[in-house]
């Protein structure tokens, strides 16, 4: 698994730069970065539902299931249209979907870094990664009432911690392949 992440150092780095930018972003323009969170997640909803309904209805003949799909669709439209009418519930939902995302993300980062502890050093650096997301997670869902504004920042500071985490961890993890070869043996010069 090491050697995978070694070779691929640069898209540990690349989720790094991401996360990096949109965390400054998020936080020099907190108010501006929430809007277009809801919006573009009242977007996507309105639009999967659309693409849904289409399908189940195209597919309606040969699909015993078709109009589970169609609920489903029209499901969707109704949250992208809520979303638009009424922003500030859906940033509240909003919040809880990143929350869960956050700790899951956490909980995965953390068992990863146990398996490579006796692999690679440095491998705390994934820890610490996950640690921040289990604790960014487990805040937004201990703390809701503190408003969507300051959870913008807060997701602001996450990313550009976990950025500069995943940053570092990029660079040990290209340091580590090119001492070591594809089967994860050490280099000799």
């Amino acid at each position: 698994m090491v050697d995978v992440l070694a070779r691929n150092w640069w898209l540990v780095a690349l989720r790094g730069v991401a996360a990096l930018v949109f965390g400054l972003l998020t936080l020099f323009n907190p108010a501006v970065t929430l809007a277009a969170l809801i919006l573009l997640f009242g977007a996507y909803a309105l639009a999967d539902g659309v693409f849904t309904v289409v399908a189940a209805l195209a597919s309606h003949r040969g699909e015993p299931r078709w109009v589970a799909l169609l609920v489903g669709g029209i499901l969707s439209i109704v949250l992208g249209v809520l979303t638009f009418l009424m922003p500030g519930v859906t940033a509240v939902v909003l919040l809880y979907f990143i929350a869960a995302w956050a700790i899951v993300t956490g909980v995965s980062e953390i068992a990863t870094a146990i398996r490579l502890r006796k692999v690679i050093t440095g491998e705390w650096l994934l820890v610490l990664a996950g640690v921040l997301s289990v604790a960014f997670g487990l805040a937004l869902v201990l703390y809701p009432a503190a408003g969507a504004l300051a959870v913008t920042l807060w997701i602001g500071a996450y990313a550009t911690a976990l950025g500069v985490v995943l940053l570092a961890l990029a660079f040990r993890l290209r340091s580590w392949g090119r001492t070591h070869g594809a089967d994860g043996t050490l280099r000799t010069a």
